[in-house]
């Protein structure tokens, strides 16, 4: 049996059901507990501090996390928020969790949550390079789908332009937003000579794509001064069943994300691409 503090350090997906059930029910209470401190009727965002998760633990009885920020990302990409702060929302508009700083948090309404994508769009084919050694030791199903995007260009294929991969997993802060964690960046350059750089990031498994990490991603482009010059370009990866991954550039003006296009792919043998297949893709978008 596994040890309790190695269970702690494990995500949800890989607790035993009992365990997984006792946390989530833990984490609703915290984040109802913290929601209905600092909530008042028509307000569109405020502030809390990660000193609240521990605060609300207590006031709930239940045990707070040993990583508090667990919670949080919790409600950004793993779940949705308890039906009790949903039912605050008003039409039209949902509750997001964004940084505010070192330590500190903001609920805020926005138009958009989550990035799903969408049934019944064109799924285009293209020949797998991904070596396949890289399938048979992929730790996890984002890890996985980064290397497909990096191994196969898809970053170069959707966006149109030469991109190169700078850095995964970039951990930084933000002033006046906090700590993020980038999953890949790239730069690229397209034929007038143009330059960009692109956050990407991924998910699979249950996790969703929330659009805080557009915001996030876009913020640290904009702020920082050696990437004055470029132009920032975010984009998201998601698998989709079948293999599919979905692939979308997202746009945030300073209040809300945007869709700006999505593209699906499919990563196959070079014979498996017809020419019917090809003669529906010379039809363009």
């Amino acid at each position: 049996m596994a040890k309790k503090e190695d269970l702690e350090e494990l995500d949800e997906d890989q607790l035993p059901p009992a365990i997984r059930e006792k946390r989530v029910g833990a984490y609703q209470a915290i984040i109802e507990n913290i929601f209905a401190k600092f909530y008042k009727p028509g307000a569109t965002e405020f502030q809390f501090d990660r000193s609240e998760i521990a605060a609300a633990a207590q006031r709930c009885g239940v045990k707070a996390p040993k990583n508090l920020g667990d919670v949080i990302y919790a409600y950004r990409y793993r779940r949705s928020l308890p039906k009790s702060i949903l039912d605050t929302q008003p039409q039209g508009l949902y509750w997001l969790i964004i940084g505010a700083g070192d330590a500190l948090y903001r609920f805020r309404l926005s138009r958009l949550c989550y990035i799903e994508p969408r049934p019944g769009l064109l799924v285009r084919k293209i020949p797998d390079a991904t070596p396949e050694i890289i399938g048979k030791y992929a730790l996890n199903d984002e890890q996985a789908l980064l290397a497909k995007v990096r191994y196969n260009r898809l970053i170069d294929i959707f966006l149109g332009i030469t991109a190169y991969s700078l850095q995964n997993h970039l951990r930084t802060r933000i002033p006046n937003y906090g700590q993020i964690e980038i999953d890949e960046l790239y730069v690229g350059l397209d034929s007038r000579g143009a330059q960009y750089i692109v956050p990407v990031q991924a998910k699979g498994g249950s996790d969703k794509l929330g659009v805080i990490q557009t915001i996030q991603d876009t913020t640290f482009c904009k702020t920082l001064e050696r990437y004055a010059h470029c132009v920032p370009r975010t984009v998201s990866a998601q698998f989709m069943g079948g293999e599919v991954i979905a692939m979308f550039e997202l746009s945030f003006d300073g209040n809300d994300v945007s869709i700006v296009r999505e593209q699906h792919y499919k990563l196959v043998a070079a014979s498996e691409i017809s020419k019917a297949d090809l003669d529906t893709y010379k039809l363009g978008e």
